[in-house]
């Protein structure tokens, strides 16, 4: 009698974890916050085509974060990453000989869509699924409007060029009730950009590499 109760005990306890794995033909949506930390790998900016002791720095943003993946195979899915536009301040860095050390140049917004191929190592036997993945990065920049220092300084117009890029992440899932998913992700995507305004009749222009690490904490629904 004991050992047909822990058997059968047994048998729930691996059916109710083959129910939390993700399986093959479901959809997976997740939203919560996104949190952007730029690198700010800015080269010299150049004015009139001379290097210049000026980089531009942009700061850390924060907006709402979307999910859509949709499972292939028990163990592989395909994701694509949204988000409400990401806004940046650029403030100039540098630039001793020019008196614009710590001007603010400007804000830029962005929407950064990412499609990624998704690889669950763990078979169906666990709640907790861990993943990896690797993908494409589209980003366009949008609403560039330079700061009223900038434009007392003399700069107008600002526009930063659209980039292509790779971006790779890691993630876990955990199914902790019939369909709801918890999930934690961080992923580095790389985003390189050019930008150029203008010093009265001067072309004043800069390659900005954004290669932002991306941290997201959200709750998801697979149907």
């Amino acid at each position: 009698m004991k050992i047909s109760s822990i058997t059968m005990l047994i048998a729930m306890g691996l059916a109710s974890s083959m129910a939390y794995a993700h399986s093959a033909g479901e959809f997976i949506v997740r939203g919560g916050p996104v949190y952007v930390h730029p690198q700010d790998k800015s080269d010299h900016i150049k004015i009139g085509g001379a290097k210049s002791d000026l980089k531009a720095k942009a700061d850390n943003d924060t907006q709402l974060g979307l999910n859509f993946q949709y499972m292939i195979t028990d163990n592989i899915a395909v994701e694509l990453l949204g988000a409400t536009p990401f806004s940046h301040q650029l403030d100039l860095r540098g630039g001793g000989s020019t008196g614009l050390a710590g001007a603010s140049l400007g804000k830029i917004k962005h929407l950064p869509p990412t499609l990624s191929a998704i690889w669950y190592p763990l078979d169906s036997n666990y709640a907790i699924q861990p993943y990896v993945g690797l993908g494409v990065n589209y980003t366009f920049f949008f609403d560039e409007k330079l700061s009223g220092q900038a434009k007392e300084a003399g700069f107008h117009g600002l526009d930063l060029d659209s980039s292509w890029g790779l971006a790779a992440q890691i993630g876990t899932d955990y199914t902790f009730y019939d369909n709801w998913v918890v999930n934690a992700q961080v992923r580095y995507i790389d985003i390189e950009t050019k930008a150029t305004t203008h010093v009265g009749n001067t072309k004043v222009t800069a390659n900005y590499s954004l290669d932002p690490w991306v941290a997201m904490v959200g709750i998801g629904y697979k149907f």
